[in-house]
């Protein structure tokens, strides 16, 4: 792929844009010396004003979501492509959300441009467990672990029961729940179908990938070792 387009890809600038930065000696090499539009060099060599390219198509990143943004390109609030490099909304492939979190939801979000991989992750197929901390108005009754666990319930408006989910309780009104589907608002549903309320909710893990220390509104790239570990629990 020639320069101009992988770096229009990018999202950098038009064409147009990226070639005018080859005019004005803003495209080097890691030593500094000007690049050409028609050279060839690796994607790890190049520099636009001194900085490393963003990383290659193929991109698949965590960002550990904040309650308050919502997974959209044009909800007129808080979005999560604030949260990335302004460049990120203008990636070719589109740079998308696997799957959502509401805005009163906070936790792990994965995003890729790998539609291909996109689709491995959210097909039921991958079997890929969700974990989440949900903190309740009420104290769990008791009984909530079985009836997500039959296989048998049923929400508002839906015609097939949901999957078999696992219940732990770790204290009377704190409740960590697995599932491996992803239905619209699920697990506040879920416990509003047993007569509770969902105040707080949090994505600590998919598959066999969790934060691990990530801070709230931060991001980081998923090497080869993380979608081992996404995908060695549950694909």
């Amino acid at each position: 792929m020639k320069l101009v387009r992988l770096i229009a890809n990018l999202g950098y600038g038009s064409r147009k844009q990226v070639a005018l930065m080859f005019r004005e000696g803003r495209v080097t090499d890691a030593e500094g010396e000007v690049l050409y539009a028609d050279d060839q060099v690796t994607h790890d060599a190049v520099r636009i004003d001194g900085e490393p390219l963003d990383p290659p198509s193929g991109l698949v990143l965590m960002l550990h979501k904040p309650v308050g943004h919502t997974c959209s390109t044009r909800d007129p609030g808080r979005i999560v492509y604030d949260l990335l490099p302004p460049r990120f909304r203008l990636r070719s492939p589109l740079l998308s959300t696997v799957g959502r979190l509401d805005r009163d939801t906070s936790g792990l979000l994965l995003m890729t441009d790998d539609g291909q991989r996109l689709h491995r992750i959210v097909s039921p197929r991958a079997n890929l467990a969700k974990v989440y901390e949900a903190t309740l108005a009420q104290d769990l009754r008791g009984d909530e672990g079985a009836v997500f666990a039959s296989g048998t319930l049923m929400l508002e408006n839906e015609k097939t029961p949901l999957a078999p989910a696992s219940l732990e309780v770790v204290d009377p009104r704190h409740a960590r729940l697995t599932l491996t589907e992803g239905r619209y608002h699920q697990v506040r549903r879920m416990f509003a179908a047993v007569g509770n309320h969902v105040e707080a909710l949090h994505r600590s893990r998919i598959g066999g990938l969790d934060l691990g220390g990530l801070p709230v509104g931060e991001w980081r790239q998923l090497d080869a070792t993380d979608l081992d570990r996404l995908f060695g629990a549950g694909a």
